[in-house]
């Protein structure tokens, strides 16, 4: 909010991340107070005009909003249950920031609510190059009172997409962004072997490899309402030619003398949607096999 004083911050974890937000924090002059196992690790930080709190307690005890920056929500609760933490956390909104599932993130909520604070969960979409970059953009679920009373705060970090009350939600919808992330690069790294082993660089095929993923939003764009109507026919392709495709991929790959793990598991993933009898319909059938457990 412009012409607001920007408020005074907590932040517990200074990994990469952490130190990056505390870092985005200081430069739009907040009021920074950093708390880190290893102490060292704030030491930069410190420099800049950062407060090194002595212990997890008097970290909280500083301020009123605290940014978690840890590895996911059990090393919240390794950290935070230990009585004279968990003490000083009434009267906290906490901006929980660490990876986790869904239902962790709802488990941890509740307890922070045990506590006498308040529990926002955030779901960081970018490195921490990306943050203190008003293009980047976070997830955030939560009460929202609290929320909309830090956001200034928090949109010192990057954009903030809030998705409603029920804290499980940014962990979702981070988890549905990494999902494809890491499938995604995965299958780079697999182009990348194949193109090793036919003496290509992955600078050789990084024009192909952009291409063809610049193409995927139109792909996407074009199969969401079909899905969403339980539209699977197949009209524009079909998954037998689907699974003859990626067939031949597993064969290239095998053939180069590479990993096929990958590729085996794609093309094992299609014949299960042949032998349900989907070959005539849509390779987009095979959501409905995903949306259930791996037989």
């Amino acid at each position: 909010m412009s012409g607001t004083t920007p408020q005074p911050v907590t932040v517990v974890g200074l990994g990469p991340m952490g130190r990056a937000m505390v870092t985005a924090l200081l430069d739009r002059g907040h009021e920074v107070t950093v708390w880190n196992r290893t102490a060292s690790r704030a030491d930069g930080l410190v420099e800049r005009g950062a407060v090194l709190a002595k212990s997890v307690v008097d970290a909280l005890a500083a301020n009123e909003l605290v940014i978690l920056s840890l590895t996911d929500y059990a090393a919240m609760r390794q950290l935070l249950e230990p009585a004279p933490a968990a003490g000083a956390l009434a009267g906290r909104v906490v901006v929980n920031l660490s990876s986790d599932t869904p239902e962790e993130t709802r488990a941890g909520a509740e307890w922070i609510s045990r506590q006498g604070a308040v529990m926002i969960a955030g779901g960081v979409t970018v490195p921490p190059s990306g943050i203190g970059r008003p293009e980047s953009s976070s997830f955030y679920s939560g009460p929202r009172e609290p929320f909309e009373r830090h956001r200034a705060t928090l949109e010192s970090l990057t954009g903030t997409d809030y998705r409603g009350e029920d804290p499980g939600l940014a962990a979702l919808m981070y988890q549905i962004g990494m999902g494809m992330f890491w499938t995604s690069m995965l299958s780079y790294w697999q182009a990348v072997a194949l193109a090793d082993a036919n003496g290509l660089s992955a600078k050789d095929i990084l024009p192909h490899a952009e291409s063809t993923m610049n193409a995927m939003p139109g792909f996407l764009r074009f199969y969401a309402e079909r899905v969403d109507a339980g539209d699977h026919g197949g009209d524009v392709d079909r998954l037998a030619m689907g699974e003859a495709s990626v067939e031949h991929v597993l064969h290239t790959m095998s053939d180069a003398g590479v990993d096929t793990a990958l590729p085996a598991a794609v093309a094992a993933l299609f014949r299960r949607g042949t032998a349900a009898g989907h070959g005539a319909d849509s390779f987009s059938s095979l959501v409905e096999l995903l949306k259930k457990p791996s037989p």
